[in-house]
């Protein structure tokens, strides 16, 4: 059995079970006491904010190297069932082998997934959602200039103009451009965007929208709005309008919701399927159980739902492993306070846009103040230190951080 048992190898996961290992150790009941243990399929922690960049399949940080060198005890098994009355966890192995894991308290992190749509071709639909399939649509992009020549061969169609869409559509127009080059097409690089609104980034606040149409603009990205895509094939893709699209490339960005071990809890859920949580992220309803990142439904001191990203999986992650070690320890909880809400948004060559508050107010600054930012987040901020147990241990303390505005990256 284990002292704390934690689900999911993503930020939240990871933190999760640093924080918790940092609490017992500093009560005297490190690893050679009690025991901390991570359940994942995954040797790797995937930086999924960066999974819209080129070569996306280095875009890891091992988990072993992390996690190991504080006595965290790594499971390598897919989670399938919890059992809160029995307090065990079943979970199946790579080689399909079956176990059963038990728990004293439980952090449940295994993230969110995108929802993919129903319609004709939906198979033929890439996504950037996880590892393996921004590996897979990087191979096919790379696969373009060995193709046959004809309509769409250099079209993208990028379904879902949030975040994630907007961050995605503007890097492939660099992407395409530079695979095209070389064949004499650049100039045939289209990128289309697709949106059931009836404008872009609706959820990034206005005073972002004018950066972001002058930044699509800059780099020809054309957009589709108030529409949606209907169906495809692997040549066109066909519009709510009655439109086509002659494209070789197609890629959904559009909805996610919590992990469907949520359903497993037997406690509230929100419309994301989050479980819904106290202020100390224990999961209401159900002893021994907490929540952190995209499974918990978890509100800031002002009462705002906070987003499914990283800059919010992180601290979530600290704090609910944190808890869980206090409560076996009878140690009195931390309240979840989480950085104050903040937008970094890649624009590709065209730069970015930053925005602070609820409110989305524009962050001014020098020239290239944004861009900085977001290399800042993405190639320092959100990666652990590996091989380097005490740095982990210092930043696993959930009030390191806590007030520093970290922008969200996705």
């Amino acid at each position: 059995m284990f002292d704390v048992l934690v689900l999911g190898g993503g930020f939240a996961g990871l933190w999760s079970a640093a924080a918790a290992t940092r609490l017992l150790g500093a009560h005297g009941t490190g690893p050679a006491a009690r025991t901390v243990a991570l359940l994942t399929p995954d040797p790797d922690l995937v930086l999924r904010p960066r999974l819209y960049q080129a070569d996306p399949a280095r875009m890891r940080v091992p988990l072993d190297r992390v996690l190991g060198p504080v006595g965290v005890r790594r499971i390598a098994a897919r989670a399938t069932a919890v059992d809160t009355g029995r307090r065990r966890v079943s979970a199946v192995a790579a080689d399909g082998g079956r176990t059963e894991v038990a728990y004293r308290r439980l952090v449940l992190a295994t993230g969110s997934a995108l929802v993919r749509p129903e319609l004709p071709g939906a198979a033929l639909l890439h996504d950037i959602d996880t590892l393996p399939a921004a590996v897979r649509l990087a191979e096919h992009l790379r696969a373009l200039p060995e193709a046959p020549d004809g309509p769409g061969r250099w079209t993208a169609v990028v379904v879902g103009a949030g975040f994630t869409g907007l961050e995605l559509a503007t890097e492939l127009v660099g992407r395409l451009r530079a695979l095209a080059a070389p064949h004499d097409a650049a100039d045939q690089v289209r990128v289309v965007l697709v949106e059931r609104a009836a404008v872009v980034g609706e959820g990034l606040g206005a005073a972002a929208r004018p950066v972001i149409t002058r930044a699509l603009d800059e780099l020809g990205v054309e957009r589709r709005l108030g529409i949606t895509v209907t169906g495809l094939d692997a040549c066109s893709v066909r519009l709510s309008d009655g439109s086509t699209l002659p494209a070789r490339t197609a890629v959904w960005t559009a909805g996610m919701r919590a992990s469907a071990l949520t359903a497993q809890i037997p406690a509230p859920r929100d419309a994301l399927g989050r479980l819904t949580v106290d202020g100390a992220l224990r999961v209401r309803g159900v002893a021994g159980v907490y929540a952190a990142g995209d499974t918990a439904a978890a509100t800031d001191q002002g009462g705002h739902p906070l987003p499914q990203s990283c800059q919010h999986a992180t601290p979530l992650g600290k704090v609910a492993g944190h808890n869980a070690a206090a409560d076996l320890l009878g140690l009195p909880p931390a309240d979840f306070a989480p950085d104050p809400y903040a937008t970094c948004l890649d624009l590709g060559e065209a730069g970015a846009v930053a925005t602070s508050g609820w409110d989305r107010t524009l962050r001014e600054g020098p020239e290239g103040f944004a861009k900085d930012l977001k290399r800042a987040i993405n190639e320092s901020w959100i990666s652990p230190p590996v091989d380097d147990a005490g740095e982990l241990l210092r930043r696993a303390d959930h009030r390191v951080g806590q007030r520093r505005a970290v922008p969200a990256s996705g």
